[in-house]
């Protein structure tokens, strides 16, 4: 099991309800990403729906891009956390 750690990486994670004691697992982090990734999709397809719809609640649609876009931080914390830090 990979330990992630360092206070700029769990400062951005935390509130998530994903990590549990600081350590997780490379193939964990696999799996939200993709769930992330999949729900990340799913908005940008309700996102255009609405939209394309005309009528739409603006209001609405500025929740639904907020989301996706704290979806999109998540995933770049992660993808982040798959990457090995080099020291040179």
């Amino acid at each position: 099991m990979a330990r992630m750690t360092g206070a700029g990486y769990q400062r951005s994670v935390m509130g998530t309800g994903f990590w549990e004691a600081g350590a997780v697992s490379r193939e964990d982090i696999m799996r939200r990403l993709e769930m992330l990734r999949i729900e990340h999709r799913d908005l940008d397809d309700a996102i255009s729906a609405l939209v394309d719809s005309g009528g739409s609640d603006q209001m609405q649609i500025a929740r639904l891009k907020k989301r996706k876009l704290r979806l999109r931080d998540e995933m770049m914390v992660l993808e982040d956390a798959l990457v090995p830090d080099i020291i040179a």
